[in-house]
């Protein structure tokens, strides 16, 4: 039995570090996972050299839930992305969601068993990304981004929805440095020094006056880990409806239309590094 489930990354309205509260966007770039049913055993492989832990791990979730002995029964899985790794567009959220959706509906076929349901998939996928170390609050808003696609606004600490709906269909540039930022490295004391400021580009979000939050947080966190914020601020001024740091970074967006694309592309070509075009993702994490 084999199956193939695709789930996209997604960019940063409001980084939930500082407050617990956050908000974000699915874009197209994506995380898919092929997986098959094998004799025994978990086999994992991703096409970027990445460790494979976090996909190991998904896959003992599931099997847990299950009660499923991988020495009875396993499986083999193989990511393929078009997603640059530790980046901030939720690579993290998009392959763990990608994995327990495609692990879930391997086992409840060959077992004649309900899949897991939405939440349930999202929430085992943040567990196995707490426990992997990759997050470090969860990471609520990416993951449901992720999987459902569109916009979502949320309470992270408590993993409930503020806001969730379709985003205005919108082109994306993302500008990728090249150098890499885990956000399980990063310094949480210094973002929550800028928590009173973060609290204000949330207030935008929770009105969905999503470009001006996007703004906002995007400067104040650039500020705060150390990253060019005239990065976005080139990109406004070329005629981008919004632009900021996504995650905590290394990579920034901007979204834009046909008549500002061109102007933004020129105005990044000055930095190293690569730009990439994608677009607003609302369809989420689906079986192919």
């Amino acid at each position: 039995m084999k199956k193939t489930v695709r789930s996209p990354g997604s960019a940063t309205i409001i980084n939930a570090i500082a407050t617990g509260f956050g908000s974000a966007f699915g874009i197209g770039l994506d995380i898919r996972c092929e997986a098959k049913s094998i004799s025994k055993g978990i086999e994992c492989a991703n096409d970027v050299g990445a460790d494979t832990g976090l996909m190991d791990l998904c896959v003992q979730k599931v099997f847990g839930h299950y009660n499923i002995n991988p020495d009875e029964f396993g499986v083999s899985l193989k990511t393929k992305s078009s997603l640059p790794m530790a980046s901030g567009l939720s690579s993290s959220s998009a392959s763990s969601n990608a994995i327990v959706k495609v692990t879930s509906e391997i086992v409840a076929e060959e077992f004649d068993l309900n899949p897991l349901g939405d939440l349930e998939i999202i929430n085992m996928a943040i567990d196995a990304s707490l426990d992997a170390g990759v997050t470090i609050t969860g990471s609520f808003d990416d993951a449901t981004a992720s999987y459902f696609g569109g916009v979502v606004v949320t309470d992270n600490k408590n993993r409930k929805f503020v806001i969730r709906e379709r985003m205005e269909e919108h082109d994306i540039l993302i500008y990728m440095p090249n150098f890499h930022s885990k956000s399980g490295d990063s310094d949480v004391g210094r973002m929550k020094v800028l928590s009173p400021l973060v609290e204000t580009a949330y207030d935008f979000a929770s009105k969905k006056d999503y470009f001006k939050a996007i703004n906002l947080n995007g400067l104040i966190y650039a500020s705060t880990l150390g990253f060019n914020s005239a990065i976005a601020i080139d990109a406004l001024q070329a005629g981008a409806f919004a632009s900021g740091l996504s995650g905590t970074g290394s990579a920034f967006f901007a979204v834009v239309d046909e008549d500002s694309t061109g102007d933004v592309q020129d105005v990044w070509s000055k930095y190293e590094g690569r730009v990439i075009e994608t677009a607003v993702d609302n369809d989420g994490c689906c079986l192919l």
